[in-house]
C-alpha cells in the first residue's frame, strides 16, 4: 500500500478535478501529479531512496504538500519541523531523525548555516532551497524539479508498514520524541475520517493551520484519498478564512478553539458567507461551552468535535450528537477500542474517572529510536494517553483532565516539563512549575510559578525574560513569572498545579 499511488490514480480518473489551491496556485490532479512525480524523480537523482529520511523546515506552501507526497512514492521518510524552533532544537531534530536531506527556504538559510557542521548525515547537495537565490551551498528546488521526468517512479515496492513520516513532539528542549506513521496508518486516516466527515469526491476542504503538525492529516488525508479539493492557506486571518470560505465554497474545516473564537468575532462572520460549510471540526483543546453553543446557534448542525493523540487514538463527536452530548468529546470510529482504567490496570465502571486508553489501526508502531518511551506508551497493545475521563451510559467520553498538564497554544502541543527545565537554570530559582492559562489569542500560555533560593533576589520580569531568550521554540515562551514562598502539594509532596492555576485566576480581574 502506498498512499503516493492515490495522486496517479486521480490524475488518470479525475484529470481536470481541482486539486489544492494555494494563494493565485491552482493545480488538477493531473497537474499536482505531474508536479510530485517530477520531484520524486528529482529525490532520486540525488541518490535519496526508499528509508531515507527528508526533512523539511517550511512554511505552509504547496512545496511541503509535493515533499509529502513525492517522498511517499519513492519510499523515503518525511519529518517535517515547525518553523518556529530555534536553531538548537532544529539541530537536535535533525539529528535524532538521521535526516539525509533538508529542504527549507531562504528565511531560513542563517539559522540553518550555524548548524550545518553538526550534521554530516546531510550531504552538502542535499540542502534545496524552494526560494533560490544564489544563495551559496544550496539547491535550487524548483530547478531540480523542472529538470526532473514527469513519469511515475518505477521498481519501488512500499509495503503497509514501510514508514511515511515522523512526527516530532513540540518540546525539544530535552530528549526529541519521534512519532513514526506508516504507510498503512496514513491509510486509516484517509478512509475513516472520509467516513467520519461524510466527505465526498466533491467536498471542498480548506485548512489554514501549520500542515507540519499530524493534526493536517486529520482532514488531509481524506481529501486526497477521495480526490476532493485542498485549499491551503499561508496562515489563519480570521477575516481572509471566511472570505475564502464563502469564494471556494468550502464544504469542510478544521479548526482550533481560538480560531473559532477569533471567527465568532470576526466582522465578516455571517451565516450567507459560510452557509457552504457541513463540517466545522473543532480539536487540539476543549471549546469552552458557551462558545459551541453559540456557533451551533448561528451555524447550526456543522459541529464535530475531535479528541486524539498523534500516537494513534481518537474519539469523534458527531454533528448529530451533539445536541444530545453537547459536553462529550464522542465515541471511538469503527475498528478503534476504548478503556477507561484505574491506577491498577482495572476497567472502572460507567461515570468512573480514570485513564483513557484504546486501540485501533492508526496506532504507532512506536516512537523513534525510543523503545523505552514506546513500551511505556503502549502496554499490551492499548496506548495509555495520561488523560483522565469517563464514559457515560451510551459510552460516550467525557475529558476530565489532560495529558500531563500539557498546554495547547495556538493549536500547538507545549510541554511544561520542557519550559520548567529551562527556568530552574535560573540561578535564583529554586524550583518551578510551568501551568496553561487561558488566553483570548491562543486559547491557553504558559505561566511559570517559581520559588526562589533562599536570600536570592530576582524579579518576575528579569525571571521571565531570561527564559524567553534560551527556551528552544517560539510557542514555548512564558507570557508571565508569578514569585510563590512555596507550592501547594498534596500529601506525597506532589505540585499541585490545578491549585496554582486557580488560584491566580482568583487574584486576578481580567484576562491576560
Amino acid at each position: 500500500m502506498n498512499i503516493g499511488s492515490l495522486f496517479s490514480r486521480h490524475a488518470r480518473y479525475r484529470p481536470d478535478h481541482p486539486a489544492v489551491v494555494f494563494g493565485d496556485q491552482r493545480l488538477s490532479w493531473f497537474e499536482f501529479n505531474q508536479s510530485i512525480n517530477r520531484l520524486a524523480n528529482a529525490l532520486l537523482d540525488l541518490g535519496i531512496g526508499k528509508g531515507d529520511k527528508v526533512a523539511t523546515i517550511l512554511p505552509n506552501c504547496l512545496e511541503q504538500l509535493e515533499v509529502y507526497w513525492a517522498s511517499a512514492k519513492i519510499g523515503a521518510v518525511v519529518v517535517p519541523s515547525s518553523t518556529l524552533l530555534l536553531e538548537k532544537a532544529m539541530k537536535t531534530l535533525l539529528q535524532d531523525s538521521d535526516a539525509a536531506m533538508l529542504i527549507t527556504n531562504a528565511g531560513f538559510v542563517q539559522k540553518v548555516d550555524t548548524i550545518r557542521s553538526d550534521l554530516p548525515a546531510i550531504n552538502p547537495d542535499r540542502y534545496l532551497l524552494v526560494d533560490f537565490a544564489g544563495h551559496d551551498g544550496y539547491q535550487d528546488y524548483h530547478a531540480l524539479q523542472t529538470a526532473a521526468g514527469d513519469h511515475d517512479p518505477e521498481g519501488i515496492i512500499i509495503n503497509d508498514d514501510d514508514v511515511f513520516n515522523i512526527m516530532y513532539s513540540s518540546g525539544t528542549t530535552g530528549l526529541p520524541k519521534g512519532i513514526v506513521h506508516t504507510h498503512y496508518i496514513r491509510a486509516m486516516y484517509a478512509t475513516i475520517f472520509a467516513a467520519q466527515y461524510r466527505m465526498t469526491p466533491e467536498s471542498v476542504t480548506m485548512h489554514a493551520g501549520a500542515i507540519v503538525f499530524n493534526g493536517a492529516f486529520v482532514d488531509l488525508m481524506p481529501t486526497v484519498f477521495l480526490g476532493a479539493t485542498y485549499v491551503l492557506l499561508d496562515q489563519f486571518e480570521p477575516v481572509s478564512f471566511i472570505e475564502a470560505v464563502a469564494r471556494e465554497k468550502v464544504t469542510h474545516i478544521m479548526i482550533v478553539p481560538a480560531q473559532v473564537i477569533a471567527l465568532l468575532n470576526a466582522p465578516n462572520f455571517s451565516y450567507e458567507a459560510l452557509k457552504s460549510l457541513e463540517m466545522i471540526l473543532v480539536l487540539g483543546a476543549p471549546l469552552h461551552k458557551e462558545h459551541k453553543e453559540e456557533l451551533n446557534r448561528r451555524l447550526p448542525g456543522r459541529f464535530y468535535e475531535l479528541y486524539g493523540l498523534t500516537e494513534g487514538f481518537v474519539t469523534v463527536l458527531d454533528k448529530n450528537d451533539y445536541a444530545a452530548k453537547p459536553e462529550s468529546v464522542g465515541v471511538p470510529p469503527p475498528f478503534f477500542e476504548m478503556k477507561i482504567l484505574d491506577e491498577s490496570g482495572a476497567e472502572v465502571p460507567t461515570g468512573q474517572v480514570g485513564e483513557i486508553c484504546g486501540h485501533g489501526p492508526i496506532l504507532m508502531p512506536g516512537y523513534y529510536k525510543r523503545p523505552d518511551l514506546t513500551a511505556e506508551a503502549v502496554k499490551d497493545g492499548w496506548l495509555h494517553s495520561g488523560d483522565m475521563g469517563y464514559v457515560d451510559e451510551d459510552g460516550f467520553l467525557y475529558l476530565v483532565d489532560r495529558k500531563k498538564d500539557m498546554i495547547i497554544s495556538g493549536g500547538v502541543n507545549v510541554y511544561p516539563r520542557d519550559i520548567e527545565e529551562v527556568v530552574v537554570q535560573h540561578p535564583a530559582v529554586q524550583e518551578a512549575a510551568v501551568f496553561g492559562i487561558p488566553h483570548d489569542k491562543w486559547g491557553e500560555t504558559p505561566l511559570a510559578a517559581v520559588v526562589l533560593h533562599q536570600s536570592a533576589v530576582a524579579s518576575a520580569e528579569e525571571i521571565r525574560t531570561w527564559v524567553n531568550e534560551r527556551v528552544a521554540a517560539k510557542f514555548q515562551r512564558l507570557h508571565g513569572v508569578v514569585i510563590m514562598d512555596d507550592f501547594p502539594r498534596n500529601v506525597a509532596g506532589k505540585t499541585l498545579k490545578r491549585v496554582m492555576r486557580e488560584d491566580y485566576w482568583q487574584a486576578k480581574d481580567t484576562k491576560l
